[in-house]
């Protein structure tokens, strides 16, 4: 069984969407019906989730994903990554993100929880010894 990957999804749903692929397609093939999302101190249910999803896909022109650290062991999963986007106002944001969470019985995500910190648009990661 194949087990979803946080980059896969981000690039899917925002950054890289399929035409004529709708965003609850996309959302099924990666997110468990029971999905939950912790992000900012919120638990959001899967509905509230795509409603996020969904008014930040109008906002973003493009984005990148660098993921630089991930695991699976079992049903648990981790994983950080860098990204770097564009937004319709010219705006640009770049952030690393540390999510850890769990899969469901069919590869799915069934939870996740996020947290996040801006970082300069140069910084992909960390050098050992500085």
């Amino acid at each position: 069984m194949s087990h979803a990957r946080i980059s896969e999804a981000l690039r899917a749903l925002v950054f890289e969407p399929e035409p004529g692929l709708g965003l609850q397609q996309i959302l099924d093939r990666y997110y468990a019906p029971d999905y939950t999302h912790r992000s900012d101190g919120k638990t959001q249910r899967r509905d509230e989730f795509a409603e996020m999803v969904a008014h930040i896909r109008g906002e973003v022109t493009e984005g990148t994903v660098t993921v630089l650290d991930e695991i699976r062991s079992g049903d648990t999963y981790a994983e950080r990554h860098t990204f770097h986007i564009t937004m319709k106002d010219g705006s640009t944001q770049h952030r690393e993100v540390t999510i850890f969470g769990t899969f469901a019985e069919d590869g799915r995500f069934r939870h996740l929880s996020e947290t996040g910190f801006s970082i300069d648009p140069d910084e992909t990661g960390y050098t050992i010894g500085d």
